[in-house]
């Protein structure tokens, strides 16, 4: 399980350093606007502590014109933590503590604030929530022992954030949006109605999640590696108290089964969006076929290069993503105020870049690439928002792939 948890504790923020590597340049040039840190101050009064017992933090970025009381919120993104031996090693890095963190980090993507690459958002305040407690903003709980003390407490970092910004302006938001890549995603949805009450009823409030619809799979030796991990770090963790209760109630006596997306969805009131690639490649390297369900390494060419992959293996491919859209198709058919993204490309995360998000490589389904999708649904522009790709290899926009290879070693990169 310890080599499990390492695995596992890969993500999009290891992986979208990769995109700056291997993709075109940005639309303009422009590489971005540099933000600098907020440590929230008052988080301790509230027991509000990273993994170490450091302040918890954000950035943000004002907005200006007609965007000055428009809020776009960002979860960062990292991997969790499950057990005690992997959570105090992910307290020693920028993963576990504001200490270790850079200070300013770049806008890019969705919190780019230039027109032309991010034409709906550009001008909103922007903020991005730093992650350092290893459970997608959930726990609240704490370890003690004769040599090591842990704090999990998302749930509190999340609340001290929101209370922080309230008073700068996002108590009087016009517009909202909640959004967040991979683990960040995944609090999206465990998220999304909470942070609808915070703000002004009168307030048009939605919230969308990038490659955080992680499946509760069955992997490629018929085991649940996911649900066994999600059931670890939610016990760990005391994150139950906080997961919707009309979920855990619908799914006693395993309320664990609500930290997956696919079964707290149909719960969620506030206006979704769900972002997602149908061939994951975090959910394929690590919920289809994780290491320890491939212990012969049958699997590596088919990991490093799709291209390479026999038969059988594409069978496998195609059949997660007959599972996703699986998972999918109720709030597909039956979500009057939903919208959806899901294409073929292999990769995690995908608003974070422009790459990815808007620009003229980045992938598009029915013409439309994935900015000009969450706008048309954010804004009710156009009766259709909910846009699925065909399976691979049929997509030709994918032109922003990660290198599988270079994904099992960035453990420690920061975005």
């Amino acid at each position: 399980m310890k080599t499990t948890t390492q695995l596992l504790d890969l993500t999009a923020a290891m992986v979208l350093l990769i995109y700056v590597a291997f993709s075109p340049p940005l639309v303009s040039g422009d590489p971005g606007r540099s933000v600098s840190m907020t440590l929230v101050r008052d988080a301790a009064a509230l027991g509000a502590f990273c993994l170490d017992g450091s302040l918890p933090a954000y950035h943000l970025d004002r907005g200006s014109g007609a965007g000055s009381n428009n809020w776009l919120l960002q979860f960062e993104g990292g991997g969790w933590c499950n057990d005690i031996a992997s959570c105090v090693e992910r307290a020693k890095t920028r993963r576990g503590s504001t200490r270790y963190m850079s200070k300013t980090v770049v806008f890019t993507g969705v919190l780019s604030n230039n027109a032309s690459q991010n034409p709906d958002f550009y001008n909103w305040n922007k903020v991005r929530l730093r992650y350092c407690d290893g459970a997608s903003f959930a726990g609240d709980s704490q370890f003690r022992n004769g040599t090591s003390l842990l704090y999990f407490r998302g749930q509190r970092i999340w609340n001290a954030i929101i209370l922080d910004l309230l008073p700068k302006g996002l108590a009087k938001a016009h517009k909202a949006l909640l959004t967040g890549c991979s683990a960040g995603g995944l609090s999206t949805f465990l998220h999304c109605d909470n942070f609808t009450s915070y703000l002004p009823q009168n307030a048009s409030v939605k919230c969308m999640s990038d490659a955080g619809f992680f499946l509760d799979a069955i992997d490629i030796a018929a085991n649940r590696t996911m649900r066994s991990f999600y059931t670890q770090l939610v016990s760990l963790q005391g994150i139950q108290k906080n997961l919707d209760p009309s979920c855990t109630h619908a799914f006693f006596p395993e309320p664990s089964l609500c930290f997956f997306p696919q079964y707290v969805l149909r719960f969620i009131k506030t206006p979704f969006f769900i972002l997602n690639s149908a061939y994951d490649v975090f959910q394929f390297h690590h919920g289809l076929v994780p290491p320890s369900a491939d212990r012969t390494g049958r699997w590596n060419r088919c990991k490093l290069n799709v291209t390479a992959c026999n038969p059988h293996q594409l069978d496998e491919l195609q059949g997660f993503r007959k599972d996703m859209l699986g998972a999918l198709m109720n709030f597909f058919r039956n979500s009057t105020r939903g919208g959806m993204f899901i294409n073929s490309c292999f990769d995690h995360c995908q608003s974070a870049l422009e790459e990815t998000w808007l620009s003229p490589t980045s992938p598009r389904i029915n013409n439309k690439s994935i900015a000009e999708t969450v706008g048309d649904w954010y804004f009710g522009r156009g009766e259709e928002t909910k846009e699925i790709g065909c399976p691979y290899p049929c997509d030709k926009t994918c032109h922003n792939l990660i290198p599988a290879s270079t994904s099992d070693f960035l453990v420690n990169l920061d975005i």
